[in-house]
């Protein structure tokens, strides 16, 4: 092997070395070294490694050396510094759209970008998390093809399914492929969601499906439609509106809620709603724009009677018809 040749499969193996073997708390000595390239057959000289170690620092790695008892030569800064890889780690285990297999696979990479004493933490990390996953291993791909449509101004065209009681698929509007405009990919209630339109012209109507319950997606060679339904469509408003992305009715809807509750209905719909105190100093008044859904009357419910729907009035209708439907299934309370 030529001698520059040489030289660059050198430096490529002792930076291996300082990425894998060395962290802050595990350093290299100087005979540590030689002898670990030793065993991949690269001949070592004190003085060249001295050599080779400069010009590692010279191409930016941040190669340093303590001394005295114990000390040696490490690489103190990485890409990712451990606290970083540990909140990846986080979110990659928590991730529900990921497969365990997949998970799995992403928190390995992200093990080889950390030394190999700091990849063990990682590994302690990931054992106490037991979340559910989902089963469809595609994702991943469908999410990518996704982009590609919407950075190609394309259509797509795919099945959707839900689940039966046996966990079979079950595919909607029996094999039917839906013909979508996507627009916008969303992360909520830890699913991904394709926002985008069906229908063309002024018949364009904003949908939302879940990524993981699709199949056979395919970017068809039609230009998307819907451009002026998006042009100051707010992803993050849609979310909040449409409850665990369900569909219904949308509707601007009056709230009277219990003073204490502030907090939970700006975490709910955000800084940009107007609060209105009430005579009574107990209670505020607030619009909200709303799907009128399951998701919407179990989080109203979930606070019981310190929340009251009053306008509009098909609001509280179907939240009277939806308390008489529990009543007839609990009874009456005497």
């Amino acid at each position: 092997m030529p001698r520059k040749e040489g030289q660059k499969g050198k430096l490529l193996a002792l930076l291996r070395l300082f990425e894998r073997r060395t962290d802050p708390e595990h350093r290299l000595s100087v005979p540590q070294l030689i002898r670990e390239l030793e065993k991949q057959e690269i001949p070592t000289e004190r003085k060249s490694l001295y050599s080779d170690i400069e010009t590692l620092r010279e191409a930016g790695y941040d190669i340093e050396q303590q001394r005295g008892r114990g000390g040696g030569y490490y690489l103190a800064e990485r890409q990712f510094q451990l606290p970083e890889l540990k909140l990846l780690v986080d979110a990659v285990q928590a991730s529900r759209f990921l497969t365990r297999r997949k998970s799995e696979q992403l928190i390995r990479k992200l093990e080889g970008l950390a030394s190999e004493h700091q990849a063990r933490q990682l590994q302690r990390q990931v054992a106490v998390s037991g979340r559910v996953k989902t089963m469809n291993e595609s994702i991943y791909y469908l999410v990518d093809e996704l982009h590609t449509a919407i950075a190609q101004n394309r259509m797509v065209t795919f099945r959707y399914y839900d689940w039966d009681m046996e966990k079979n698929r079950v595919l909607r509007h029996d094999g039917q492929l839906y013909r979508v405009s996507p627009w916008v990919l969303a992360w909520e209630n830890e699913n991904y969601y394709l926002i985008g339109c069906t229908g063309t012209g002024e018949e364009c109507v904003v949908r939302h499906y879940r990524v993981d319950k699709m199949t056979r997606l395919t970017i068809v060679k039609a230009d998307r439609q819907g451009r002026k339904l998006f042009e100051e469509f707010d992803p993050a408003a849609y979310a909040r509106r449409t409850f665990g992305m369900f569909g219904g009715p949308q509707a601007k809807v009056r709230l009277r809620c219990a003073a204490r509750l502030a907090g939970p209905v700006l975490d709910r719909f955000g800084m940009d709603v107007t609060l209105l105190p009430q005579p009574d100093g107990e209670h505020f008044d607030v619009w909200v724009d709303a799907v009128l859904s399951p998701p919407f009357w179990g989080w109203v419910c979930g606070f019981g009677g310190d929340i009251q729907v009053l306008d509009p009035p098909e609001a509280r209708t179907a939240l009277a018809r939806l308390a008489a439907t529990m009543t007839a299934q609990y009874g009456e309370v005497e």
